[in-house]
């Protein structure tokens, strides 16, 4: 019976382990990861805002650094506690803030490009940002330093899971990524062309000016969800994005049928009679 329970035990911890280390999908390094994050699916279209945004609002030297203090409810911001265990424990000295919320007190800070497109839709306050930044001191200082991206939302309201946000839609976001999504930058003198052609778009001539004249000054930025959401060359890598995925999904269903298939042998083997 001891046996049995330390088996029980260590299946447990090794679940546990699994489950946590599975919560965050994958890291986003590049506009391509951007295209393809499963199931041929892309990045979904409130999220790529949020971060287009955020990538061209901190500052980025080596550190990635803060422009605002998230304690002042800065762009929708607030402490984010981390109560369903989405993102690893903090070490001590870090917090997790939560960006993008339009009904939050002080998101009026946020563009007019963001609020408008999230608050046209029902379910559309569901992107956030989360950051992992470090606090020594528990308190504001300039230039705070930001080590951990993500981008993630909550379930839809029809899945009545309140304000949690959904495992499946959330994955780290890298320094390499960030660099790129500042190429896209709103500054008017970006011009729409030569980004076109430094990303392999597929966009012809047409497609930018119409881009350029449905988005106005924010055209670098209909560029991007072109670039992203397009179907191009990068179809096979996403099958074979998709393959591993599968792969993944059924190692982990298998390892769950021989959990419980042990389990199960061993209840026998306890309660079976003894000759």
């Amino acid at each position: 019976m001891k046996m049995f329970g330390r088996m029980m035990s260590c299946c447990v911890a090794l679940l546990l382990t699994f489950s946590s280390v599975s919560a965050v999908r994958r890291k986003l390094n590049s506009i391509t990861d951007l295209r393809s994050v499963g199931f041929g699916q892309f990045v979904p279209v409130q999220s790529l805002r949020l971060l287009h945004w955020f990538a061209n609002e901190i500052d980025i030297n080596g550190d990635i650094s803060l422009t605002f203090d998230p304690n002042s409810f800065d762009y929708g911001s607030h402490h984010y506690r981390n109560d369903e265990q989405l993102l690893e424990p903090l070490p001590r000295g870090y917090q997790y803030y939560s960006l993008g919320n339009i009904h939050q007190q002080g998101s009026l800070r946020l563009p007019h490009h963001i609020t408008v497109f999230q608050s046209e839709y029902e379910d559309g306050n569901r992107a956030r940002i989360i950051i992992r930044v470090w606090e020594p001191n528990h308190g504001w200082r300039t230039s705070q330093i930001i080590d951990r991206v993500y981008i993630t939302q909550h379930y839809e309201t029809s899945e009545h899971r309140g304000t949690e946000y959904d495992p499946l839609h959330t994955y780290r976001v890298t320094t390499n990524l960030l660099r790129a999504l500042r190429r896209f930058s709103l500054d008017p003198n970006n011009l729409v062309m030569p980004l076109r052609d430094n990303f392999e778009s597929s966009a012809d001539d047409s497609q930018l000016s119409e881009e350029s004249n449905t988005w106005g000054y924010v055209a670098c930025l209909g560029l991007l969800l072109l670039i992203v959401m397009q179907e191009n060359h990068s179809s096979h890598n996403r099958r074979q994005n998709d393959w591993f995925t599968w792969v993944g999904y059924s190692i982990c269903l298998i390892f769950i049928i021989l959990f419980f298939v042990v389990v199960f042998g061993l209840l026998y083997l306890e309660n079976s009679p003894k000759y």
